[in-house]
Order: structure tokens, then sequence, then C-alpha cells
């Protein structure tokens, strides 16, 4: 039974967008809208759906909505689920609000886009709710019960009653998500086929991190890792590849927990060989990060990115970079010497936001091993964030 008491939670966060190339185009990642300098959390918005999840009938209809919804956690495109059904969300708000259906879509419209969703899985099933908004992370989320009453939550710590989150869009909602399909006997004469083989390159098979490195509100951890490498003949990095949940292609893999495993191509062998032309004397990063809002972007604070760099190839005398040192006999990606040069212009593609886990170092360097990885990863101040299995095939 739902408490026609219930409150309802919202969380709206913001970042800015920069963009990003590589040295041959990966498969078709997701764009996602750019967010001013100036744009602030539409706290009206999150009182006003707050108190419009009075409403039980209301309630209940927008936890069928997600609970349908075939996106990861179950989010919904926002403004389609207010316009949907003939209006219903519009008109359901305007009445909890004593206002009017057209005075909540020009509030909407006055939004960012956004998203929706239960930010933490064990509050889908309960609906005593509120409705928070925040810029960042680090921002005490503002909420708001059903009664519109305002309440300071902590950053760091969801509350026990549930938080309904509305945030700024992550999610490509033009796509839809591909079925599985288990293929018992695709051959046709009963004979199982089997995978193709992967394409030759440079692959993570397995990722372990110490923390998570998003914030509650924002839901499940957004892990990429991306390549990088000198930008011509400048003095410059230049982020070549990302791989995550949104690069598309061989390039997509998804880790939402602290551990991973799989196959994810960082970067394949006809990239390897067009940089190595390109740059005979330059080696490549393995950089990890954690994004906030938007896909294969790198968004950080230009002087903590550049002084990771600075401390990690100071300990172990700039052999923190990386590059195929496949024989005729193994294959392997080894260490090799990074470029000090290379700290200069960083800016070119820092912005702000995102979280930076760290640059990957090779074991023998490091002279530590840990089992079944073969990469440290380290993070500001040489702190060991985690390890991943790197391999050529």
């Amino acid at each position: 039974m739902l408490n026609r008491s219930c409150g309802a939670a919202a969380l709206l966060l913001l970042a800015a967008c920069s963009d990003r190339s590589g040295i041959t185009p990966p498969a078709e990642s997701r764009a996602t809208p750019p967010i001013s300098a100036s744009a602030h959390p539409p706290v009206e918005l999150a009182r006003m759906v707050a108190k419009g999840l009075k409403n039980p009938a209301f309630r209940a209809y927008l936890k069928a909505q997600l609970n349908a919804s075939p996106y990861r956690e179950h989010k919904l495109q926002f403004e389609s689920f207010l316009a949907a059904n003939e209006g219903r969300a519009f008109r359901e708000i305007a009445a909890e609000n004593a206002t009017t259906k057209a005075a909540i879509e020009t509030e909407a419209r006055s939004a960012i886009a956004l998203e929706v969703y239960f930010p933490v899985p064990a509050h889908r099933t309960a609906w005593k709710i509120l409705v928070a908004t925040a810029l960042t992370d680090d921002d005490p989320p503002i909420a708001f019960d059903a009664e519109g009453r305002r309440q300071i939550l902590d950053p760091k710590t969801p509350p026990t009653i549930p938080v309904l989150a509305v945030v700024p869009v992550e999610t490509d909602f033009s796509r839809r998500p591909a079925k599985v399909i288990a293929c018992i006997e695709c051959g046709g004469g009963g004979d199982v086929v089997p995978p193709p083989p992967p394409a030759p390159g440079l692959y993570m098979t397995k990722s372990h991190l110490v923390q998570d490195f998003e914030g509650w509100l924002k839901g499940s951890p957004e892990f990429e890792v991306h390549i990088l490498g000198q930008k011509g003949t400048s003095d410059s990095l230049f982020d070549y590849q990302c791989a995550g949940e949104h690069a598309g292609g061989p390039y997509t893999f998804d880790q939402n927990d602290l551990d991973w495993s799989g196959k994810a191509l960082l970067f394949s062998k006809a990239q390897l060989n067009q940089y190595n032309v390109a740059h005979p004397t330059q080696n490549l990063r393995v950089f990890i990060v954690e994004d906030d809002d938007t896909a294969c972007q790198i968004k950080t604070d230009v002087g903590r990115a550049e002084q990771l760099f600075k401390v990690v190839d100071s300990v172990y005398h700039d052999l923190s970079a990386g590059n195929d040192s496949s024989t005729a006999l193994m294959r392997a990606y080894k260490y090799a010497r990074g470029a000090k040069s290379l700290w200069q212009a960083i800016a070119s593609f820092f912005k702000t936001n995102d979280d930076l886990v760290g640059t990957a170092v090779e074991d023998d360097i490091v002279g530590a091993f840990y089992p079944g990885y073969n990469w440290f990863v380290k993070g500001d101040n040489n702190i060991t964030n985690g390890w991943i299995n790197l391999v050529m095939y």
C-alpha cells in the first residue's frame, strides 16, 4: 500500500562538456548536451515534483514507468516522462502544486536535459521518498518532502529515506538497448558457432579498484580507460582512444563496481602502428577516470592532472608509459619511457569535474605484484587506487 504522506526525491547535477577525437574514429559514442557555466540546479522544479508525489495514483504511475524502462538502472528521460500519456505527469504535478499544466511545462523547458531514476537500488521498492538537488557530488543536496519542506542531505552518505534522482542526461535514450539472445544452435546443422577471435590490439581483461569515486546521488560509477599520447609534434597530451560503457564497438565495457572482468579493446594494433609511425620516440599512457556526466570526455583540474603525472614519473624514473613489445614468440604490452615534455599544455583537453583514478604503471617498474594483474593504477601522490591486467592479442 502506498502512503499518501510520502515525499519524493530528485537530484540535479551539472557538468560542462569538452570535445575529443582519436587517430582512427571509434564507433559512434553518445553526445551529451552541453551545460552552461552559468547553469543552476532547478530547485523549484524539484520541489514541485516532490509535492506531486503526494498523489498515490501518480506515485504508482511513476513506479510503473520506472520498472518498465529498458535502460540501465531503469532510467527515464525526464522530459519524455512528463509529456507521455497526453501529459499525465504534467497534470498530476500541477494539481498537487495548485498551479497550471502550462506553468509546469515552462519550468521543465527552462531546465537542463534530465533523466530520472533511483540511484540506490534498495530504494526502488520503497515510496516514502525525498526529492533533492545539487550542482556537484560534493555539494550537500537540497531535499524536499511531499509537503515542500526543505532539508539538507549528506553528500557522502544516502539517507535511510529513499531518494529519487533527476540528473543531467548520461543515457542515450535515442538508442534502444539491444536484447540479449542466447544462441544455442546458431549453425543450422546443430553445431554451436564459436565467437570470432578478438581483433589484434591492446586489451584489458580485469580491473580491480579500491573505491568507486562516485557520489551516491549519481548512482553507479562510470569508469573509463583513456589512451593518452603526444599530440602531433607538440608538447601536449592528446586523448587518442576511450574505452567505456558509451565508447562503442569493441571499446565498450561497463564497470559498475570495484571489480570487472571480460575483454575490452583499449587500442587496436592498427592504432598502435599508426601512432608509433607518427611518434617513434613517444609512448602511451593508460589513464583511468570516473566519468561525471559526459562520456569519453576527460574533464578535470589541470593542475591536479599535471601534478599526478609529475609525481608518478618522478617515483618510477619516467617509466610510467607503455607500448607494444611483442616479438615473434610472445605478445606483450610492456613499460616504456614517458616524456616529461608532455606535462605541458595538458589544458588542451582537461576541463573540470571527472575523478582521476590514476595512470597505469607496470608491476615490474613498481617492484610489487598483485595476483592476476600486471599493471598498478597510481593516483594522486602515487597512491595505489587499483590494478588492471593488460594483454596484447
